[in-house]
């Protein structure tokens, strides 16, 4: 009779973990590879998971040239289930190599129309936006006798020898945002001129877009290359810079969300693009973003001219992704001497 009772026990305690086991992995998983800037990533978790609590994002997060040649490296045997904030250059790329899964939910439909992929097979939608800008630090520029930059022109001349630095464009997609906006602008020959001087000019490259921007806001550097994003951010932690942002030639860049082809988990990823499509996230975006897909969410951000959306160039992301690794193997070969060890 005591046995029968052990018996009874054992078999109650089994299906009693059974169904704990099956509880504790009902939630499902996603692998989310993104160059969202990292201070933004809890927000857009926390709200997407609010509405949607069977699923969880897990973020691996790094620069945009690691994170496509991540994904690039894995096409046979993929790791991620979704890119959420890639530069559109790169998905474009990774689109054309088979990387990524034909998928478009029905929310991008109230998205504005360059923020959708009207090419064969659509792929990815655009999230928002953000755009190139000239970082100074005024305190550091007074104390040493260098002026404010005014135009892209300004750079190269003698007085900001040393003092610049700017993002890789094979590591960021702000540094290809730059390089790819002055080809497309001024035509190649010129294009290439330009950053021939510009380079004589160069300190560094660093493998990060936000850096440029950073490492100026802390007085390590008088000038920077990055994006307008970063720099408003700063000048609202009390950072002492400026904000240029010439009305020639400024390029801008696209986040965007993509299915990976191979993942196992479609249909959670179908949900979580519904909702990174949606107007709740298009709010959630346009609280820290000026260039946002629908743009009436978009903010008047801090140290930002208030026409930005105006004064961004018409950029053809599709010839940028077509030429990027033409281009980025003749940036190397120029350029490549002064980049950050990786």
């Amino acid at each position: 009779m005591k046995c029968n009772l052990i018996k009874k026990l054992v078999a109650t305690t089994a299906v009693a973990l059974t169904g704990w086991v099956a509880t504790a992995n009902a939630d499902t998983q996603l692998s989310v590879y993104t160059a969202f800037e990292s201070d933004d990533l809890a927000a857009y978790k926390q709200a997407f998971e609010k509405n949607h609590p069977d699923i969880k994002i897990n973020w691996i997060r790094d620069s945009t040239g690691v994170v496509t040649a991540k994904l690039l490296a894995e096409k046979d045997n993929p790791r991620a289930d979704a890119v959420w904030g890639l530069a559109v250059t790169s998905v474009d790329f990774l689109k054309a190599k088979g990387v990524l899964l034909p998928s478009m939910p029905e929310s991008a439909s109230k998205l504005g129309d360059k923020f959708v992929d009207s090419g064969p097979n659509p792929t990815w939608f655009g999230t928002s936006g953000w755009v190139s800008a000239i970082i100074y630090n005024k305190v550091e520029g007074e104390k040493n006798g260098i002026p404010k930059p005014e135009s892209w022109d300004d750079l190269i001349k003698p007085v900001y020898k040393g003092n610049l630095i700017m993002p890789h464009p094979a590591s960021s997609g702000t540094g290809f945002m730059f390089v790819s906006a002055w080809l497309q602008s001024w035509g190649e020959e010129k294009g290439w001129a330009y950053m021939d001087k510009l380079h004589e000019n160069m300190s560094r490259y660093t493998h990060s877009g936000s850096s440029p921007a950073v490492l100026t806001g802390r007085g390590e550097n008088i000038v920077g290359l990055s994006f307008e994003l970063r720099g408003s951010r700063l000048i609202e932690q009390g950072a002492p810079i400026e904000i240029v942002m010439p009305k020639e030639a400024l390029g801008w860049e696209m986040n965007v969300f993509s299915a990976v082809a191979g993942t196992k988990k479609l249909d959670a990823v179908k949900t979580l693009a519904e909702w990174a499509a949606s107007e709740e996230a298009m709010r959630i975006y346009g609280k820290k973003r000026a260039v946002i897909a629908m743009p009436k969410y978009g903010s008047k951000l801090t140290g930002v001219p208030a026409d930005v959306t105006e004064r961004i160039m018409k950029q053809d992301f599709a010839w940028a992704a077509a030429n990027r690794e033409r281009i980025l193997k003749e940036w190397e070969s120029r350029y490549g001497s002064k980049a950050d060890p990786k």
